[in-house]
């Protein structure tokens, strides 16, 4: 049994997507440091005069997200029914309990421990950036996680199903209530709406669309091995860009506060194993089997990051320190993943029987 488990491997470009964040963030400093002039005219690519949406940004942030969408199949919600605590878990943990933890967090290291360190303004931008991360759930990436756990692929697209589904009600509220009760910045509610709308709603309707029309016409095979299959070598491409992207307009950032980032990741890492943990703690007393547990713990310990980023820069603009700290999120993705994803294995004995 062991063997099997063994066997499962990350795909290259996952498996080192650390290493290829390390390099967009030099090359993206480097770009901001050596042409601030392409960096600025960039930089002010906006959907309208102060909508803080950057365009190139938005469309790469697309070209992640909606390939993402076509995954999901909400069909199979409706078998839900038969195996619900696993699903009731996740979503307590992923919207009554994360998104809180992580501004209380926030608040201590930020406001408190930091506060020396970092000053005033960037605090309250830190604390708005890990909110912003820490309400968006976790979702394509899920289906990578579940797989080296031996997850039920099933019963994982339903969890992260459900998520994308609350996400379009529960994520700006959430935001706006907690970075204004958490910090003294005030969150521009109609900027929020734009970005769940642009990089939710609309991806999401035209994901649903997509794969409904296109498996009806062209069946499930050539769906999943010709469509999904040609975006993936677009959303690595649109990943990296926009990382770089990202680190241009932080170049100034990063330079001037580079050990930030460390600090940021801090308080980040301690909520992921804390909400991972929880949710993980909670399966096993409420007996739910190991290949729903484990993917319930995955998702309480991923984000969305690709919407927490763009999110982030619609509000607060892509120089931010609200926008840097979503970064960081992206940074400590893989290496924490799979470090849960390790110890969901190695404890796979606590759910026999169940």
């Amino acid at each position: 049994m062991e063997e099997k488990f063994q066997k499962k491997r990350l795909g290259f470009f996952e498996r080192y997507l650390t290493l290829w964040v390390f390099i967009c963030m030099a090359a993206g400093v480097a770009v901001g440091k050596f042409l601030p002039s392409f960096t600025d005219a960039l930089r002010k690519m906006e959907f309208g005069e102060g909508s803080q949406i950057n365009v190139p940004i938005a469309v790469l942030i697309w070209l992640m997200i909606y390939p993402m969408m076509l995954k999901i199949d909400f069909t199979s919600i409706i078998d839900i029914r038969k195996k619900p605590k696993g699903l009731f878990i996740t979503l307590f943990v992923n919207w009554l309990v994360k998104p809180f933890s992580m501004a209380l967090m926030g608040y201590i290291f930020f406001k408190h421990l930091y506060l020396p360190i970092i000053g005033e303004e960037l605090a309250n931008q830190y604390i708005a950036g890990t909110i912003i991360l820490a309400a968006a759930p976790c979702t394509a990436m899920v289906f990578v996680w579940s797989y080296l756990t031996d997850g039920d692929p099933a019963y994982t697209l339903v969890q992260v199903s459900v998520n994308d589904l609350i996400m379009l009600f529960l994520f700006a509220p959430i935001v706006t209530f907690l970075v204004s009760g958490a910090s003294n910045l005030t969150v521009p509610f109609k900027v929020l709406i734009y970005s769940v709308i642009i990089f939710i709603v609309i991806p999401l309707v035209l994901g649903s669309l997509s794969r409904t029309l296109l498996i009806k016409l062209k069946g499930l095979v050539w769906f999943e091995k010709k469509y999904l299959a040609f975006f993936h070598p677009l959303t690595v491409i649109a990943l990296l860009i926009t990382l770089v992207l990202i680190f241009a307009f932080q170049s100034k950032n990063i330079l001037t506060n580079y050990f930030h980032v460390f600090l940021i990741a801090i308080p980040i890492l301690i909520q992921v194993y804390f909400n991972s943990g929880l949710a993980y703690f909670l399966m096993r007393i409420f007996k739910v089997p190991h290949n729903i547990a484990s993917p319930g713990a995955l998702i309480g310990a991923s984000n969305f990051f690709e919407l927490a980023v763009a999110t982030a820069i619609a509000l607060y603009g892509p120089s931010s320190g609200a926008a840097l700290a979503t970064v960081v999120g992206v940074l400590i993705e893989v290496p924490v993943m799979l470090s849960v994803c390790s110890f969901c294995n190695r404890t796979r004995h606590w759910f026999d029987g169940f």
